[in-house]
This record gives C-alpha cells, structure tokens and sequence, in this order.
C-alpha cells in the first residue's frame, strides 16, 4: 500500500521504518518547523499542505493516512480528520501524576509568574504566552529563538535522562518545571527529576483528539491496522515528496 504518515515524533519514525520493512510505500510529512529533523525512512517530503483542501488533493493518491504528529498538534489533526480517509491516528499515551494541570499555555504562564524561577519545557512556538508574565525564566527549546532579556535560553533536543535533567535543574536553580503532557518516555525524565528535587510542576492538557478517528497508542497497534484494511482499487501515483530531501535507507 502507499502510505502518508504525518510525522515529525519519535512514534511516526519507527512507524515508518516497520511500514517500509512490512512492504509499504511509505511518505512522511514534516512540517518543516525544526531546522534539522530527524528523518524517517522511506519518502519525505517538508512543508505544509495549504489547509483541509491541499492535504486532501495530496492523500487521494494515497491509501491510507496514518496521523503520528504531536499530540499539540492540533491543527494538522483537524485537517487530516477533514481530509483523509482512511485515517488512523497513532498517539503516544499521555503523562499522569500529581500536578498542577491546566488547560492552555495563557493558564500556565499565570501560575509559573507566581514562582521566582520557572523551568519552561513547552516548546518553542508556545513561548509567546510566557515572555509578557515572566521576567525570569530557564526555557529549554531544540532550535535557538528570541527571549526576554531576563531569560536564559538552553537549547538541545530529546531524549533526555534523569541524571541530565537533574544537573540541568541545579545548575540553573529552578524553582518550578513548567511543561505539557507530550507523553511517552522520551523527556519523562524531567517529571522524575522534578519530582526528587521536590519540585512543582505545572503540566498543560491536551488539546481533545479530533471526534470519530479511530486511535491506537503505539507503533504495533498502526501495523495491525494496516494490515486489515481491504484492498483498495488502484489509485493514480502518488505526488513527488519535494521539497523534501528524497528518500532515506
């Protein structure tokens, strides 16, 4: 089958490479938002895709949409939801625990202002909501952005480990991690570390996933159902990945 994964995680990588291994003809959709990606095997191809119209011109030439992106990543659900069938969305299960949970990045901002040194691990893009409220601030991105002045701005990418988040957390003098609940175990470790250094922590809640997708949580799950999907008649082929960089091993 020609696939169309909608990536840019760890989950839509591996997805990929057990689809390429199981015999698909597999694309990977980044978003392009990341300097340097990560890239699955298999097809990819870089940018967005002009709203519910574009994504659904592009999926016709495939026969099945898996939707892996980030469980913040609203929008693209919303237009895959629109757009594609069939669809799968493949997400990781989320974070559970004793914290502070709020419903948005505006509702978080307001509690990490009560605190004197706020551990921000939101995300780049959701940064905004924080720089008006916090005149100091540890904010940890992958790619370099600008901050307030008060701020310190780390910058370094997943997976990380307990021991490495606990030296991050005292080299710095936190006084509040500040984060949302990506999931799965690849930055975990700061829930734990936060939680031997006795510190709080304020976790920002899904947005809700799009109504009538059907969901599996991990990569087993989005194999098995492409494996019971009835043979589609042929369709026309599928559109060249560029701007992409082309096809990985």
């Amino acid at each position: 089958m020609r696939v169309l994964v909608l990536g840019g995680t760890a989950e839509a990588r591996e997805l990929a490479a057990a689809l390429v291994a199981d015999g698909h003809a597999v694309t990977t959709s980044l978003a392009g938002r990341v300097a340097r990606p990560r890239l699955p095997v298999g097809e990819v191809r870089i940018g967005g895709f002009g709203g519910v119209d574009g994504l659904r011109s592009v999926a016709a030439a495939y026969d099945a949409v898996i939707d892996a992106t980030h469980p913040f990543s609203a929008q693209i659900s919303a237009h895959a939801a629109a757009a594609c069938s069939p669809l799968l969305r493949l997400q990781r299960p989320g974070w559970s625990g004793d914290h502070r949970w709020v419903g948005s990045h505006d509702e978080a901002a307001a509690v990490a202002a009560t605190f004197a040194r706020p551990f921000l691990t939101v995300g780049r893009q959701s940064l905004g909501a924080f720089a008006t409220r916090l005149p100091v601030a540890v904010a940890r991105v992958v790619d370099a952005t600008t901050v307030p002045p008060g701020w310190t701005l780390l910058t370094s990418r997943g997976p990380y480990t307990l021991a490495g988040e606990l030296a991050v957390m005292r080299q710095h003098g936190v006084d509040v991690l500040v984060t949302k609940d990506s999931g799965g175990d690849h930055t975990r470790a700061k829930l734990d570390a936060a939680a031997q250094l006795e510190l709080p922590v304020v976790v920002v809640r899904r947005p809700p996933p799009p109504a009538g997708v059907e969901q599996v949580s991990d990569v087993a799950g989005a194999v098995r159902w492409l494996r019971q999907l009835p043979e589609r008649p042929s369709r026309s082929a599928a559109p060249a990945p560029a701007p992409g960089p082309g096809p990985r091993a």
